[in-house]
């Protein structure tokens, strides 16, 4: 090669490391910190990923759909034959038509692959820009009642300088907004009662093991809760939650009012009057932000929370059990229910079973272009190898590496269970959905075999 070819090659090649690098830090820097959850990535409020635009190139119908046979080749030598404990379907997202199949049709446990049912039917039923509102209202006796309505992300947390994120409902703000009602009407002294009775029924789900809340997994679900229920949500090695949420909320909160010039003590759990008067309220981010948060960090309480949002627009008891009947009614009104048997919202219950069929054809739906509504579930998939629950080490290994940047997919991890479901663009440029299932609950699995399938799947070139 001429001095100057080689020069000009160089030069070419530097400028494209510099781009790759540049691109690699954008998307590590639009993705949340994990200790800052519930933190929802600063992608929810941009314009490039409103819940209304259409995903970059997600109409791949112009290009070639893979070969079926050669797809099936290139994955079934992954995963060592019909004897290996993986379940695993290929979809052309497009028309659904399946292009590899192992047992596809075949309910496995989902762990947080569930989360794409709740999410899908979360948006479906809510719409993306629905928020939930925490209020204070004036209660019987003279007391007034700290009223939830299910947001899990209200906090008592200062704003982050610089965020760009959605702003969450702030108990502070909510605690001056009442001292300020109360003391426009004379009042100095107040008893806070609370009103947790949106949800009701057990605050754990059938299944889930005695750990999951000393260990942090999920705080006991209830309709009142700040700061996901965390012993002390700004300490981040801290994960323990705290045993009545609701109580802990409203001492949190009569600590507020008094410094805001109202002395204030914690009261009794009550049912707020109907009709009363709304003395101060705050609102959660939309819908589609806490969704984008929920995939990517896999936020079991922002998950549970969700679905139970699903089964008070339908008009149904917001329990565990009613939660997963709205949530595969809605689902059903997508045409996307088959397969789909779950008892949380968030996952962690073994006794959840859902087929990679049914998966793969959530992550297809929420990636069409029909239904701009479910967006943010696929914005809020991580990216593998830079974001969430894939960020690296995962695609950081040459067997995995062809899908870093490339890979959107949720993951699903319980013991001897290991799942990852979402999308691809293969390397024609056809968006393919796969599920990849692996593990039956009691020996232990490698997810890094699974992001080898996926990493596969974009980087077939089969048409």
């Amino acid at each position: 090669m001429p001095a100057r070819g080689r020069t000009l090659a160089l030069v070419s090649l530097s400028l494209l490391n510099v781009f790759t690098a540049v691109a690699a830090l954008a998307v590590v820097k639009l993705t949340p910190d994990r200790h800052l959850s519930p933190q929802p990535p600063s992608v929810a409020e941009r314009d490039l990923v409103s819940a209304t635009a259409s995903l970059p190139a997600a109409d791949s119908s112009s290009a070639r759909v893979p070969n079926a046979s050669t797809l099936a080749g290139r994955l079934s030598g992954l995963i060592g034959g019909p004897g290996a404990k993986i379940n695993a379907v290929v979809i052309d997202a497009v028309t659904r038509r399946p292009l590899f199949e192992q047992r596809a049709d075949r309910p496995a446990t989902p762990a947080s692959t569930t989360k794409l049912a709740t999410t899908v039917a979360t948006l479906a039923a809510l719409g993306p820009g629905h928020r939930i509102t925490t209020q204070v209202v004036r209660g019987a006796g003279g007391g007034i009642v700290l009223v939830g309505g299910g947001d899990p992300t209200l906090t008592a947390l200062p704003a982050r300088p610089g965020a760009t994120h959605p702003p969450y409902a702030s108990l502070t703000d909510l605690a001056r907004q009442t001292a300020a009602s109360l003391k426009a009407a004379g009042v100095q002294r107040a008893r806070v009662d609370y009103d947790a009775s949106a949800y009701q029924g057990p605050r754990v789900a059938a299944g889930w093991k005695p750990n999951y809340l000393p260990d942090g997994e999920v705080a006991p679900v209830s309709a009142l809760t700040l700061d996901e229920g965390r012993v002390a949500p700004g300490d981040p090695t801290q994960k323990s939650r705290v045993a009545d949420p609701p109580s802990s909320a409203a001492a949190a909160f009569a600590r507020l009012l008094t410094r805001n010039g109202v002395y204030a003590k914690r009261g009794r759990r009550v049912a707020a009057p109907q009709g009363a008067a709304r003395l101060g309220a705050v609102q959660s981010p939309p819908v589609s932000a806490l969704i984008e948060h929920l995939m990517t960090e896999s936020d079991n309480d922002v998950a549970e929370a969700m679905a139970r949002q699903v089964a008070i627009k339908l008009g149904r008891p917001a329990s565990f059990a009613d939660a997963a009947q709205a949530v595969r009614q809605v689902l059903a009104g997508l045409g996307a229910a088959e397969g789909v048997q779950v008892n949380d919202g968030s996952g962690l219950s073994p006794l959840n079973r859902i087929t990679p069929l049914a998966l793969a054809r959530l992550a297809s739906l929420a990636a069409s272009p029909d239904h701009p509504e479910l967006r943010s579930v696929i914005t809020g998939l991580p990216v593998a190898g830079f974001s969430g629950t894939l960020r690296p080490p995962r695609y950081t290994v040459a067997a995995s590496q062809a899908g870093a940047g490339t890979v959107r997919a949720k993951t699903g991890t319980l013991a001897g269970v290991s799942t990852l479901a979402g999308v691809a663009y293969d390397a024609d440029g056809r968006l393919l959905a796969f599920a990849f299932m692996a593990g039956d609950g009691k020996s232990p699995v490698d997810p890094g075999k699974l992001d080898r399938l996926a990493a596969t799947v974009a980087s077939c070139g089969c048409g």
